[in-house]
């Protein structure tokens, strides 16, 4: 009998699966905050727009946030990008 929370006895590839696609699901989210901040640098958002300073920077608010969630969501690409080329240093 398997130990208790280690997943389904009659299918042990739910575990990889799972995993595969928590993988996937993890490099998706650095270039979607990328988008969201470059959209929202270009269009401007509701805090520009309704504010009275004429010296605001479109990297202000918003932008700025999605800018930092998108570098520190960059693990998941750092790790690919570090397995493919150790990957290819080997003979």
């Amino acid at each position: 009998m398997p130990p208790v929370g280690s997943g389904s006895a009659c299918f042990p590839s739910d575990k990889v699966a799972a995993r595969g696609a928590a993988d996937w699901l993890s490099l998706a989210a650095a270039p979607t905050f990328a988008i969201m901040a470059l959209l929202t640098a270009v269009t401007g958002d509701a805090d520009m727009i309704c504010s009275a300073a004429e010296d605001a920077s479109p990297l202000s608010g918003m932008a700025m946030m999605y800018s930092l969630m998108s570098a520190f969501h960059l693990a998941p690409w750092l790790k690919l990008l570090a397995s493919r080329r150790s990957a290819a240093r080997r003979p």
